[in-house]
């Protein structure tokens, strides 16, 4: 069973089902487990190097031949390196956390490569629209990882009816009666990042998975990066809650020493990467500096294994989520659910 629409057209994926490109976990297994079921998978590229990139693309093609996408930081000072090799190798989507340049927008778009960015506000897709962004991402507060204030559900329509180009709906979403709903609202798909997690096909250690299904509890912090932050809520983060100033950016340039040998970025390019992130997200230097810690501390707990030692970024649906499919059993699942949905609901309009 397939739902076509302006998604599954412009990306030329089998369903209206987005797998988010989340850090340490939107990897190659992951990605083309997605895209082998007919969704769309994204690698999560902001914790890769370019050489790391440039291996987990040609394992993604390796195991499917089906479209998939990468997540780009639009404020990395090697931004337009990564999307040289994104035109290089063929790949479909390309997808943003931040707004990228116009200029990127345009390499992108003249390569063949379908641009979609993430926004959390009205304004913010009005802007990529008037780039040229092929279509946008909209997250409302729901979601995991950073997010804003604004629910998905008062979110997505003024989105929908602000732009003209296909508005995936993100944040809340685990299920098909979510497809459906955000279907009727105008949308073109839904993208998910916790529910996509928790999947058999998830590299994330199995422990941590679990620490995800026995937990119902998130909240929002600004105490991991200075920024609006919704993870699970563990002893660490309660912990990070009561930790004065001084102490955060002690373990923020632990984090960001850790971070510059993990990754073999220079310090005169995480200095220039900051300062992008400050004009471009508008942070305070201790923000900034503070940001270093959200790569190692979700490292800490999806890849170590060490949920006790990192946060975890996750949506409010964590409460609701029981199970670990595949992801070919969720996708067929969501899309099976979002029709019988649908058609219970024109049966409704048909009685009358």
């Amino acid at each position: 069973m397939t739902l076509r629409t302006a998604l599954t057209e412009l990306t030329g994926v089998r369903h209206p089902v987005v797998q988010t490109g989340m850090g340490w976990v939107a990897g190659p297994r992951l990605v083309s487990a997605v895209a082998e079921a007919g969704g769309l998978g994204v690698l999560g590229s902001a914790t890769m190097t370019v050489p790391e990139l440039a291996s987990a693309i040609g394992e993604v093609k390796d195991r499917t031949g089906a479209p998939f996408g990468v997540n780009l930081r639009a404020d990395a000072g090697d931004a337009p390196e990564r999307v040289e090799l994104l035109v290089r190798e063929g790949v479909r989507v390309a997808s943003f956390a931040l707004a990228p340049k116009r200029e990127l927008i345009g390499r992108l778009k003249d390569a063949g490569v379908v641009v979609i960015p993430s926004v959390g506000a009205r304004r913010h897709a009005e802007k990529v629209a008037g780039w040229g962004a092929d279509a946008v991402l909209v997250q409302g507060g729901e979601g995991g990882g950073h997010t804003g204030p604004v629910a998905t559900t008062v979110l997505l329509p003024q989105v929908v009816d602000a732009v003209d180009i296909p508005v995936i709906a993100a944040g809340g979403f685990f299920d098909g009666r979510g497809l459906a709903a955000a279907l009727a609202y105008g949308a073109a798909g839904v993208a998910m990042g916790t529910r996509f997690l928790l999947t058999s096909d998830s590299a994330v250690p199995d422990a941590v998975k679990r620490v995800y299904l026995d937990m119902a509890e998130t909240v929002v912090t600004r105490q991991v990066d200075g920024m609006p932050h919704r993870v699970l809520r563990t002893g660490l983060v309660d912990g990070l809650e009561t930790h004065g100033r001084v102490r955060r950016l002690a373990g923020a340039m632990r984090s960001a020493a850790r971070f510059r040998a993990l990754s073999g970025t220079g310090w005169r390019a995480m200095v220039r990467d900051g300062l992008a992130m400050r004009r471009g997200a508008d942070l305070s230097w201790s923000q900034v500096l503070m940001a270093a810690n959200t790569p190692m501390l979700l490292k800490a707990a999806m890849v170590d294994g060490r949920p006790d030692l990192g946060v975890m970024a996750s949506g409010q649906v964590v409460g609701v989520i029981d199970d670990l499919p595949s992801c070919a059993e969720l996708i067929t699942r969501i899309v099976g659910e979002a029709a019988w949905t649908i058609d219970g609901l024109v049966g409704v309009r048909g009685a009358r």
